[in-house]
């Protein structure tokens, strides 16, 4: 009797912890920092990407406009290609492009406030 208190004792924590971690991984993501509380680096980051990004990106959701949609790309395990967010791989991508978004021309101060704003969404 025992036994088979355990049993089901063990296979109700397992089926919890298999159901609390399938609700984690549908949580929703961070929401963006808001403009009042950005840094310089940001607010002059936001300038940039509104320049040079924002036809083909959305800052603020994972929407697709003609690239994907940038809200928490640097909280995220993986971008849309798969490789981790590291503001290095960022950085190639916005300098060389990557499939068929092209580079961008920027001074390294312009891609520090544009990486800096991107960690803000």
């Amino acid at each position: 009797m025992r036994i088979r208190t355990l049993s089901a004792l063990l296979a109700v924590m397992v089926a919890s912890g298999g159901l609390a971690m399938g609700l984690a991984g549908c949580r929703s993501l961070p929401p963006s920092k808001s403009e009042a509380l950005w840094t310089p680096e940001e607010a002059r980051g936001a300038q940039v990407f509104h320049r040079d990004c924002a036809r083909c990106h959305y800052p603020t959701t994972t929407k697709g406009l003609h690239g994907p949609g940038l809200q928490a790309l640097t909280k995220l395990k993986a971008m849309p290609s798969g490789a981790p967010p590291t503001d290095e791989r960022l950085s190639r991508v916005i300098l060389n492009g990557h499939g068929l978004m092209p580079g961008t021309a920027l001074e390294q101060d312009q891609l520090n406030d544009l990486l800096a704003y991107l960690h803000s969404l």
